[in-house]
């Protein structure tokens, strides 16, 4: 009582089908397009001040970020103010031109801000800029 078929043709399948591989492909694409926003957002939330002038600054190999809690990032990763320094003055020995970029939330007491920037400056980097959002 088993199923009989009236094909005599033994020959194995050869072709694959390619509906089923497209479908999955497209599910695996939008599942991509989908979660893509989600894992690039900037781990350093710096909510920078607003003004109506300022110039576009070139990238640096020297970027700090202070949050709104303090925090002082060098670069994307943690650093104290001592490290501050110390990166800094192996910068200036390998480019004598380095420019320090200093991103500080806008809610950051004023001093913090001069308190990196003294950093920066005792490690040898005189030029620097700060950014902020355009208007």
């Amino acid at each position: 009582m088993g199923a009989s078929s009236n094909n005599d043709n033994d020959d194995t399948i050869s072709a694959i089908n390619v509906t089923p591989f497209v479908d999955i492909i497209l599910v695996v694409l939008i599942i991509f397009m989908v979660t893509t926003p989600i894992i690039m957002k900037p781990s350093i939330n710096v909510n920078l001040p607003k003004a109506a002038s300022g110039d576009e600054t070139s990238a640096a190999p020297l970027n700090i970020s202070i949050s709104a809690a303090g925090a002082i990032f060098l670069n994307g990763k943690p650093a104290s103010e001592e490290e501050l320094k110390n990166y800094s003055a192996d910068l200036i020995k390998q480019k004598p031109d380095a420019q320090a970029i200093i991103s500080a939330d806008k809610d950051v007491p004023h001093g913090k801000v001069i308190t990196v920037i003294d950093s920066v400056k005792s490690g040898g980097i005189h030029k620097f800029a700060i950014s902020i959002d355009k208007k």
